[in-house]
């Protein structure tokens, strides 16, 4: 049996940024993941949106480490040149009943330390969106868009370039707690014993932790499923800023992203499932209308074509409160070395590297 310092489980965004955190501190890694190719899941199924930190409860996880790691991914795009747009977003308010929430969101925003949120009436709306529809909307300068695909491969390129090794096609299959750490079996038979072992498997981070044998079930929270589809509109966007309704229950809305290339998509939308699956139902596509329209009533018939589907890792389910990001160590469940990332949804791309900071964090306090 091989012996390693870590095993970061799953290379998807968090996993990468993790093992790129705690291979440059001198650590020996190796990175497991299950699919053929790194990122196949909710890494780049998403809406590629850096978010501002505009929507979380004030000291949560997910507004501390969304404002922390917008900074640090502007910065780390600049540095390695990796194509992002500072773009803006519009958070709008289609009617005058809409302003209250609008001016909660912006109270909320300001309590995270986001403070260049800047309120515009309709006459500026027209001014700077003439196709919007809105009584009042919440202008966020620092919201922008990232290649998701890109960012991946520079957190992959620099963890390589400082020692870690990645296995692909490798899902975990078993594991067990040792006194010497944790033993984790591949599919292949192959066995590991690491010292250290971060579980970022995304969608599958509870069934990982629960294929170990040693950490207590009662800690192990129980996975549920939110697929979001979303629709590109075919033709020229009349937009040139993020649109965002306010937010519904179990995301953000149906709103309108814009990819680097200029191409305007809709989505996600909520629809809660029993498992990973991407099929997309055209026939979503009413839906979208329908609620697009309320703020672009000139959406033409027939624009909006399917184009992919993604599934949020949730840990709370339908009509329940979302759930902040759980990052679990020994404290929580009492085996040594090892961390568990649990519902890591939105904004988790944006805060991928302030996710791994705490997880170098934890590592070195284990020791």
């Amino acid at each position: 049996m091989d012996k390693l310092d870590t095993v970061v489980i799953g290379a998807g965004v968090v996993g990468l940024a993790c093992a790129r955190a705690l291979a440059q501190a001198g650590r020996e890694v190796m990175i497991v993941e299950q699919e053929a190719d790194i990122g196949q899941h909710t890494s780049s199924r998403n809406s590629e949106v850096i978010h501002a930190g505009i929507y979380y409860p004030a000291g949560s996880l997910k507004a501390q480490l969304c404002v922390a790691g917008k900074e640090l991914l502007y910065r780390y795009c600049a540095e390695r040149a990796i194509p992002h747009q500072r773009i803006g977003k519009l958070l709008v308010a289609v009617s005058d009943a809409d302003a209250p929430r609008l001016a909660a969101l912006q109270d909320k925003a300001a309590a995270n330390g986001v403070h260049d949120l800047q309120w515009l009436d309709a006459a500026a709306l027209r001014q700077r969106e003439p196709a919007l529809q809105a009584h009042a909307a919440l202008l966020s300068p620092s919201t922008g868009i990232v290649d998701s695909h890109a960012l991946m491969q520079a957190l992959l390129a620099d963890a390589e370039h400082a020692g870690a090794l990645l296995a692909l096609a490798s899902p975990i299959v078993g594991g067990a707690v040792s006194a010497d750490g944790i033993v984790l079996t591949l599919a292949d038979g192959y066995q590991v014993l690491a010292r250290q072992v971060i579980n970022a498997a995304g969608l599958w981070a509870p069934t990982v932790a629960g294929r170990i044998h040693g950490v207590p079930r009662e800690t192990v929270p129980q996975a549920h499923y939110a697929r979001g589809v979303y629709f590109a509109l075919g033709g020229k966007s009349p937009f040139s800023q993020l649109i965002y309704p306010l937010p519904e229950a179990g995301g953000l809305g149906t709103h309108l992203t814009l990819d680097l290339g200029g191409q305007a998509r809709f989505g996600p939308d909520v629809e809660w499932i029993d498992g990973v699956d991407y099929s997309v139902d055209p026939q979503r596509a009413e839906r979208f209308y329908s609620s697009i329209r309320r703020w672009w009533p000139a959406l033409p018939d027939a624009a909006l074509a399917p184009t992919y589907s993604g599934v949020r890792p949730k840990i709370t389910g339908p009509g329940q409160p979302d759930a902040d990001f759980v990052i679990q160590g020994a404290a929580v469940h009492g085996v040594p070395g090892l961390i568990n990332l649990y519902g890591i949804e939105s904004p988790g791309l944006t805060a991928c590297l302030a996710i791994a900071e705490r997880v170098l964090g934890l590592c070195r306090s284990s020791r």
